[in-house]
Parts: C-alpha cells; structure tokens; sequence
C-alpha cells in the first residue's frame, strides 16, 4: 500500500534509481531492436537471477552502455560502407553501360543498324558524333525507376530536345537506402551541347534524386576509372566482411548477456518502486511496509526477509507482523499455463471480489463445448486442434513465446482454449456428422428406401415426374431404429436437410444455453450465503430465476413436451413452439395453431405476468433496501 501518499513521484526517495533502470532498460530495448534486424534471436533467460547490488547494478550499466556504443559505431561503418560500396558499384556499372552507348560507329560499308521506335531510343545515330562541330558533354548516372517516364518527359520539355538521352536497367538489383528494399535502378546517359542546358540537366537530376556520377570523354579514361573501380570494390569488400564479422561478435555478447540483465535489471526496478511506497520510521534508519499476503505465503515471506537481512550483514532482523484492518483484500487467483487463458476470459467481464466464487474452472469446459455447438465440425475442428496441438507441443520456442505480432501472441497466449475447441468441434462435428459440411458414412443408415420402393410401387413413370421422394417412417422396414451415433448421414441426401439440421442445433443450443445460464445464477447462492447477504438471495437471486424460468425455462418444456407427445405417427399435426411462444409475449392464440396441452393459454399468461413482475424486483429491489436500511435509526 501506498504509505506516501502527499509525496509526489519525483520526489521521493528512491526516484533517482528508478530513473536509473529506466534508462538501462532504453539501452536494452536497443540492444534488441539490433538482434531483431540483424535476425538474430533472444533466447529466454535460463535461470532466475537475483536483483543486482548496488555495484553490479553500475557494471550492468557500463557493459550495456558499451556495448550499445559498440554496436552504434559499427552499424554506422558498417552503413557507410555499405553506401561507399554501393555507389561503387553503380558507377560501374553506368561507365560500363556508357561505353556501350558511346562505342565508335561501324565502319562505312556496313549495313544500317535498324532504328527501333522506342521512346527510349536515342534520337541521334552514334556515327553523326563525328560530323558535329561543337563539343559533345555527358551526364550519366542513375535513377529510381519509377521516376524514369517523368525524369524523361520533363528533360525533353526544360532542353527543347537539344540532347539525347538513353536509358538501360542496371544488371543486378541493388538497395534502396531510403527504403532498403532491393530494386533495379535505371542507368541513365544525357549528351548535350552547350553549357545552358547543361546546367538544367543536372538541376533536373537533383530534384529527382538522380545519382550522378562523373563520366570521362576518352575512352581510355573510363578504362583507368573502372580499373581503379574493380580494386576499390574489392578493397571495400574485405573491409565491410571484416566488419560483418566483429558485429556479429558484439551481438554474440548481447545474446549472451541481455537475457539475465533484463531479469536483474526488471527486479531491481520493482524492488526500487516497492521501496518508494515505504515510509521511514523516526529515526530515518527503518523502512515500514504494509502489504498484502496471502496467509499459506506468510513463511516464504519470513524467510525471505531473514535471508536478506543476513546477506545485508543488518544487526537487527526484519520482521512481519499481523495488522487487522476493515478493508476488503485485493483478489488474488492463482493460475498455471492451462488456466491462464480462461481466467483472463472470465476477467475480461469483471474481477471477483475476494472470497467470491471463481467460474472460470467451469468456463474451462462450458466456454469450448457451447463454442463446439454452434460450430461443430470434424474437418473445421480437427484443423482448429492440430493447429493448438503444435503450439502446445512447441509453446517453450523463443520464436513463438517472443514474437512481436500481438495478434499472434493472443492466439499464443489462448492456445489450450483453441485446444479444446479443436476437440469438442470434433465431438459435435460427429455428432452433426458434418466434415466440411458434407456427411460422412460411418456405420450403415437406419433407413431403407428399397422398402419404401416395393410399399409404394414406385414405377419409372413414378420417378420421371416425382424428383423429391418422401421416405414414410410408419412403413414397416423403412425406419430400422436410430443411429447408432449422431445424424444419419441420409439426411444429406433429403430436400429438408437444412430446416431438419438447423432446428436441431437451433434446439441444442437453446437447451444447452438454458442450462448453462441457469447454473451461473445458481453460484450466486455461493456468494449470498458466504457474504451474509440474505436481502440478495429474495431481491436478486428469487426474481432472477422467475424470469429465467416463466420465459426460458418454459420454452425448454416446450421442447421436449413435443419430442415425446408427437412421434413419426402424428407428427403432420404437431404445432409451431415457435408460434405459441410468440402469442404467448402477445397474449394471443392462433387457432391454425393447435395447443399443445390443455388449459396452455392460462399458463403462459401467468408466466409472462411473473416474468414482467420480477423486472422492477430486479432493477430497484436491491437499491430501496439498502436507502431503507441506511435511513433506518440504528
């Protein structure tokens, strides 16, 4: 509990160390954004180291911080060597590229090179060079491509065509250093006349982002540039492996020790913020302390404290002492792997006061199965088990446990609950004797058309203008008894399989709904009885079940009120459920609709009259008790 309440946070004792781990705590966070783009994972912390001391608090702080120092100035050199060698590369690549397009024409005699009509074509033939008097310049270099149409069209607007430019993709794809996605840039060659529309060539190229790089006249000078090119590559090579090698030495390190530094560094910085809700006794000298414990944990702590005391070298002892007190406890439900997912379900709609009954050990089987009802399926949910199976079976991975997709750590984090799922999706999947909605012939079906056939007398003629059949269960050897597990699969077969299913499920999930509802309201009796709350169990828990059971409750009588009045026999007269639990909310009845039982109007009269008495018990019952009770003289 919070002892220093008037205090605020900046100004407390410990402040200064807190801020402390907060910073390592940024270095570490950088440490790993390295790991995670060099590719390399971190694995979990093996053992639970304990807090650092004061002195192994500041050798943590120096190795994280030198380390991230370390891996600062390498991926910076590593970066500009990188630039360094890219641009290398792509100079080239444009003198090679270039020679091409400024080689020495054939010889006379030879037969025209013929001319594409191309927009990228150069406009004037190579072998017009040599008859124009005035001095021919370059520009070359590179751009990205999707800037070529544009770079393009505005050249030939700002110059008035007095240029030729040729435009040819890059051999090898090469990084992007805005993006760095791996692209092919264009290599670009602009030969011009006249100083003017130089000028404009190269203020285009910058606002286009263009790398441009100096392109030589004579031949033999491009030759000595590339020469020189090839040794700076290879030169610039070894350096940037070089440098590879001794980063991947530095993250060996960080692999190494990041894990037990986040745990120690994580404990000392609860310890600190602990620390922090403390007060000092009068002397200054003594830190009290008023925490909550569980009472089978009141050892653990005792000993706790005595060991510190004795690595401390403290000449008095710590010591823990009851306090009573008229506050309610926090609540604190224990959990493991398995339950984890289901009670962070259950506390999603609210946490249990302390004492209070827990229903997720229930929800561990009643959430999956009534998921399994609505969407049961063999196929569906065997993909659905297989998939929580294998992140059972590999839940210890770092790369699963560690991931930084929070979509896929919720998956994660729920795999037993889709575990479940997968499996009671098979059950009911078979029950349905659905697999990927289509049925499935497990054991021979109970019904026999052949002996409708020779009942019938059923004729080709018969069957030509008759597509549907109707299979009469009242016909001796047509219906040989039930199936021995689920739907009889020939009803996949049957024109009224979809109204025939879907009011099963439909029925299913009603009953079973029912059941489930009305066994959350019977824990509250539980935490009435427990809580000495007996206003609760006439002005909540009573109006709840009235209203659960004069509506809901009746409609599951109605449900199986009909399963066994109306059999195969007399099942063309059985009434809507449907119908009458409508007319019963209007008070009205539809004599097309026959009742089920006699004196049934009545009965559903009163019981959507108990229905709507038991709303306003429900909604001011509780409230008007307790203003009574408060405005009562003690």
């Amino acid at each position: 509990r919070q002892l220093n309440p008037k205090v605020s946070a900046f100004q407390r004792r410990f402040v200064g160390e807190v801020r402390r781990c907060e910073e390592m705590e940024k270095t570490f966070t950088f440490l790993q954004q390295e790991l995670r783009g060099a590719g390399r994972a971190l694995e979990p912390c093996p053992d639970s180291p304990r807090a650092p001391l004061a002195r192994e608090a500041l050798r943590v702080q120096e190795q994280s911080e030198q380390l991230a120092q370390e891996l600062r100035e390498v991926s910076r050199n590593r970066a500009s060597l990188r630039g360094r060698l890219r641009e290398l590369r792509q100079y080239l690549h444009v003198l090679r590229e270039g020679q091409r397009f400024t080689s020495l024409p054939a010889p006379l005699g030879s037969p025209p090179r013929p001319r594409a009509f191309s927009e990228r074509e150069p406009i004037l033939d190579p072998s017009l060079h040599q008859h124009l008097d005035r001095k021919i310049n370059f520009v070359a270099g590179v751009i990205h491509p999707w800037r070529v149409s544009a770079f393009e069209r505005l050249l030939w607007r700002a110059c008035r065509g007095y240029l030729v430019a040729s435009f040819v993709e890059m051999p090898e794809p090469m990084e992007d250093p805005a993006t760095g996605e791996s692209i092919t840039w264009v290599i670009f060659l602009i030969s011009y006349w006249g100083e003017q529309i130089g000028q404009k060539i190269r203020k285009i190229s910058d606002c286009f982002h263009c790398h441009v790089y100096p392109y030589p006249e004579s031949e033999a000078s491009r030759a000595d540039i590339m020469s020189g090119l090839h040794s700076q590559i290879q030169d610039l090579s070894v350096v940037l492996e070089e440098t590879e090698q001794y980063l991947a030495q530095v993250l060996d390190k960080v692999v190494l020790a990041l894990p037990a530094w986040r745990v120690q560094v994580q404990k000392m910085k609860a310890i600190y913020l602990i620390l922090n809700q403390c007060s000092f006794d009068v002397t200054e000298k003594c830190l009290i302390a008023e925490v909550w414990c569980p009472v089978r944990d009141l050892t653990q702590v005792q000993d706790a404290l005595r060991q510190g005391s004795y690595k401390s070298g403290s000449s008095v002892e710590c010591f823990v002492q009851r306090i009573p007190t008229s506050e309610s406890p926090p609540t604190l439900i224990r959990t493991n792997k398995f339950t984890a997912g289901f009670q962070s379900i259950v506390d999603a709609y609210g946490v249990a006061s302390y004492q209070e009954v827990n229903p997720a050990p229930y929800a561990i089987i009643t959430f999956p199965f009534i998921f399994a009802i609505m969407f049961g399926d063999v196929g569906h949910g065997l993909l659905m088990f297989l998939f929580a199976l294998w992140m059972v079976l590999y839940e210890n991975s770092p790369s699963l446990r560690q991931a930084s997709n929070e979509i896929w750590l919720t998956f994660f984090e729920g795999r037993y609950l889709i575990l479940l799922m997968g499996a009671f999706s098979i059950y009911t999947g078979f029950i349905y004797n659905e697999c990927f909605s289509k049925a499935t012939v497990i054991f021979p079906s109970a019904w026999s058309v052949a002996a409708m056939a020779n009942h019938s007398s059923w004729s080709s003629a018969y069957l030509a203008t008759h597509p549907s059949l109707t299979l009469d269960p009242n016909v001796t050897g047509v219906f040989q008894g039930p199936y021995p597990f689920g739907i009889d699969p020939i009803w996949s077969l049957a024109t009224n399989h979809l109204n025939f299913l879907n009011s099963f499920k439909m029925k299913m999930s009603v009953v079973l709904g029912i059941v489930h509802m009305g066994f959350g309201v019977l824990l509250g009796i539980f935490n009435h009885v427990h809580f000495q709350q007996r206003h609760r169990l006439v002005l909540e828990l009573l109006p709840e079940v009235v209203f659960l059971l004069a509506l809901f409750g009746y409609l599951v009588f109605l449900i199986f009120y009909k399963w066994v009045k109306f059999s195969a026999a007399n099942s063309l007269v059985a009434p809507s459920i449907l119908i009458h639990f409508i007319d019963m909310f209007l008070f009205t009845s539809n004599p097309e609709n026959l009742p089920l039982y006699q004196g049934q109007v009545p009965v559903q009269t009163v019981l959507v009259v108990l229905a709507l008495a038991s709303v306003p018990v429900l909604l001011l019952g509780t409230p008007l008790y307790l203003w009574c009770r408060r405005r009562a003289p003690r």
